[in-house]
């Protein structure tokens, strides 16, 4: 389990080193709220998202001999791209387990940024299985998605950068995939303000944690969600983000494909922010009303990495 010192404590390890995003507002989009919207950037984040401050964090505390040996993690490209950078930074090889139907352009950053890519199928496949068993091999270290507590700090740190910018909070919305993000970001919104009701988002075809809050246990969904909000597209929740999150979170609220784009839309004619379609989840609950007004709303927009092609395409349909 992880408490706000350990946000904190993250905070001070990748200050200097992550970007601190901008907290955005818009009238219009205060005005469809009928609230006070601040929007926490991390598309303007390094490496396109969120994810870096996890993958940091997480890196920055191995030894200098675990860092020569290198790392290795699993992801649909965020995370991938995350752990690349970080690596990269300081000094570790890193080896990214991708799904071969991964966004070219997230497959594309990865390698850019020097790590060795392995891909798998993700319908027939177990990713988790094959960095293991790089694990044994190459006696490498695994830097997980969201199933550490390093790296649930790590990422909490974007909801602390959004209460220094924004103030008092009476909402609080991210996206849910393993629920990292959200572990890490509750942790702290409900240290600071215990009455702040805070808010998972997920796809419709991907709401296996809504299901597992629900059933009071983690539940696994029968087959690999299909949704256009592929950083999303888990199975089932972490074990360790699990448990915090049944703790913090007041509800978990779904959102459909098409009211993805439309908040993609909306932030990139409004805002002038590029999000991708899961990085907008928590955009578009607020957008499309799936969640009960509040004065001050703070979100965070998690990722910006998706390539024009595939951006214009979705937008217009």
């Amino acid at each position: 389990m992880i408490g706000p010192e350990d946000v904190e404590a993250a905070a001070h390890v990748i200050g200097g080193v992550t970007h601190r995003t901008p907290a955005i507002t818009s009238r219009t989009l205060d005005a469809r709220a009928g609230a006070g919207v601040f929007v926490k950037a991390e598309c303007l984040q390094r490496a396109g998202s969120f994810k870096f401050r996890g993958a940091y964090n997480k890196i920055a505390s191995l030894t200098p001999e675990e860092r020569r040996r290198g790392v290795v993690a699993f992801s649909s490209g965020n995370h991938a791209q995350a752990v690349a950078l970080a690596s990269r930074v300081l000094g570790a090889e890193a080896t990214i387990v991708m799904p071969e139907d991964a966004p070219a352009l997230k497959l594309a950053a990865t390698r850019g940024y020097g790590a060795a890519v392995v891909t798998y199928d993700r319908y027939t496949e177990d990713r988790e299985a094959i960095a293991a068993a790089l694990v044994e091999e190459r006696g490498l270290t695994l830097v997980p998605p969201f199933e550490d507590p390093l790296v649930m700090a790590g990422q909490g740190t974007a909801a602390l950068e959004l209460i220094e910018q924004a103030g008092h909070l009476d909402l609080f919305l991210a996206p849910v995939s393993g629920g990292g993000l959200m572990a890490g970001c509750a942790t702290i919104v409900k240290a600071r303000f215990p009455d702040a009701r805070v808010v998972g988002v997920e796809p419709e075809a991907s709401d296996d944690t809504r299901r597992s809050l629900e059933a009071g246990e983690r539940v696994t969904l029968p087959d690999v969600p299909r949704t256009i909000a592929d950083s999303l597209q888990l199975r089932a929740p972490g074990v360790q983000t699990f448990e915090v999150n049944r703790r913090l979170l007041d509800e978990v609220v779904c959102v459909s494909d098409a009211e993805l784009v439309d908040a993609m839309r909306f932030a990139f004619e409004r805002m002038k922010l590029v999000g991708e379609p899961g990085g907008v989840a928590a955009l578009a609950a607020v957008l499309a009303g799936r969640v009960e007004p509040a004065p001050r709303v703070g979100l965070i927009l998690s990722g910006g990495n998706i390539g024009a092609d595939r951006f214009v395409e979705l937008v217009l349909g």
